[in-house]
């Protein structure tokens, strides 16, 4: 389970922002952080069972103190970011999965590229669909900006001014690179900035290399090793008031099944829409259709997957403790989670997800926790 509150990654900024001295914010991970200028690393796909595994390569990370955090449900980039960059769970911030359902409009929504999914019409949906308003609650870097902190995001040019950018991380400055020496670069301009700084920077090709070439493969293993080095170059080049924290938002596991959704009608019956991805599918049913929709799957897809009902699933608190009004619809009616190294794919609609190695969205615990690791100077 995700351990909002206590352990989680929306726990993370408010508990760095107490530590640089913002009124009204607290220390909710107990770090105990002194230090007037901090950079957090997020490592993309980096699980904490991936770099106990691989220590031997990765030998920086793996001297630090092997803290680690939950993500928050589902274990996907969207949700994580979201979770990190607002500091509260997904139930509240409405970001709830890699493909939601929104009102108004009859294709699902992808956050990470801000558009609708599938055949149809070209939507510009940052003007139909505000990221400021889809996710209204303030930032950790607003508050951190608006007490005076030079706050800046370093990370892949697509990601500045996107949708998701908007949604998550608005109220900071944004400095792309184009390269991982230009991460560890703009990242320690960044923290020299102003009386006192908080730097993110985000690095994504652990990721990218996991999903396609697997986790734990030869090129992963090279990536992390490259993630090692960055990392550590940061560290040895902090000001004497700084620390760095390296972490990640999900995750990763090689899927050795597949379901397909698109080539077996028993899956498709009275399902409208089919959100989420392989992992942790929500599943939209057509009205009044969800208790004969979850019994059918319940029946074929056994004991690989748990099959609940929306308010199941919000009971068992995999969104957090508190839904906001808004989020209620965007969780499917459905919400389908692997227990094994399965996946729901679609091979028609969905055909470059549907054949990559690694995956992520589940509830288990290579999928779910993640590495918390404190360097200073």
């Amino acid at each position: 389970m995700p351990r909002y509150g206590q352990a989680s990654l929306s726990d993370l900024f408010p508990s760095l922002l107490a530590g640089l001295g913002i009124p009204g914010e607290t220390d909710r991970l107990g770090l105990g952080l002194d230090a007037r200028r901090v950079c957090v690393l997020l490592i993309d796909g980096l699980g904490s069972e991936q770099l106990a595994e691989h220590a031997d390569i990765a030998p920086f990370l793996a001297s630090a103190d092997p803290r680690s955090l939950t993500a928050g449900f589902p274990t996907t980039t969207t949700t994580s970011l979201t979770s990190l960059g607002v500091g509260v769970p997904p139930g509240e911030h409405g970001l709830v999965g890699y493909l939601l359902r929104v009102p108004g409009h009859d294709r699902l929504m992808t956050p990470l590229k801000w558009g609708l999914f599938g055949a149809g019409p070209k939507v510009d949906l940052l003007k139909e669909l505000s990221p400021e308003e889809f996710q209204p609650r303030a930032t950790v870097f607003e508050r951190a900006a608006a007490a005076g902190v030079a706050v800046t995001q370093v990370g892949p040019i697509f990601q500045a001014g996107s949708g998701l950018t908007r949604a998550a991380f608005r109220g900071s400055d944004f400095r792309f690179d184009v390269s991982m020496g230009d991460l560890v670069d703009g990242a320690l301009t960044a923290l020299r900035q102003g009386d006192r700084s908080l730097v993110y920077a985000y690095h994504a090709d652990l990721d990218t290399t996991g999903h396609v070439r697997g986790p734990g493969s030869p090129a992963w293993k090279f990536e992390l090793t490259n993630v090692d080095r960055a990392a550590q170059a940061i560290a040895e080049r902090l000001p004497a008031d700084a620390a760095l924290l390296v972490t990640a938002d999900h995750g990763m596991v090689e899927v050795d099944e597949r379901i397909d959704f698109d080539t077996d009608p028993a899956l498709a019956d009275g399902v409208g829409d089919l959100g989420g991805e392989p992992r942790a599918r929500h599943v939209y049913t057509l009205d009044g259709a969800a208790p004969d929709v979850a019994a059918a799957w319940s029946e074929l897809l056994g004991d690989r997957f748990d099959v609940v009902l929306r308010a199941d699933a919000i009971q068992r608190g995999w969104f957090g403790p508190v839904i906001a009004p808004e989020s209620f619809d965007r969780i499917g009616d459905l919400v389908v989670v692997a227990r094994q190294r399965a996946g729901i794919v679609r091979s028609a609609v969905e055909p470059l997800q549907s054949g990559m190695v690694g995956h992520h969205g589940s509830l288990t615990s290579a999928e779910m926790h993640v590495p918390l690791l404190v360097f200073r100077p």
